[in-house]
């Protein structure tokens, strides 16, 4: 029963945005799992599901853990990141000396639909976004990780 319904769990969150425990206890009583909110806690943490940014809407929704060693890609970006600044559709991160190259791959790592790609050097990485508006939407969720 465990089994079946942390897949369910994994199609749902691959189907819809699920920002929270509540929605995902609704949508699994909706298809025959009556979960308290415990249970669904529990089977995020066993799943490795995150809170992460997944897509242009800037909605924050549970999806697979993107790790790097192990560690949180926050966790890395909270360490490593001293500045945010964009010109046009480019996020410039500056960060501390060594840290640029990890803290970029694991933003690499998340697959963000509207980043175009990402070239890191030793204390700086550079992101290529889509539009202005999603570099927007990229620079609020990042600077909420500091």
């Amino acid at each position: 029963m465990k089994k079946k319904r942390q897949t369910e769990i994994l199609s749902i969150i691959s189907e819809y945005e699920i920002e929270n425990q509540e929605t995902l206890q609704k949508l699994l009583r909706e298809r025959g799992y009556n979960v308290t909110q415990a249970t669904a806690s529990r089977d995020i943490n066993e799943l490795n599901l995150e809170k992460a940014i997944s897509s242009g809407t800037g909605v924050s929704c549970y999806m697979k853990a993107h790790r790097a060693s192990g560690i949180h890609f926050e966790n890395i970006f909270r360490q490593a990141v001293i500045k945010i600044d964009y010109a046009g559709n480019i996020v410039c991160v500056k960060c501390r000396s060594g840290l640029a190259n990890a803290a970029c791959a694991t933003l690499d790592s998340m697959n963000i639909d509207y980043v175009v790609g990402t070239i890191a050097g030793d204390d700086t990485f550079f992101i290529l976004v889509r539009t202005e508006n999603d570099v927007k939407t990229l620079i609020a969720y990042l600077r909420k990780m500091l």
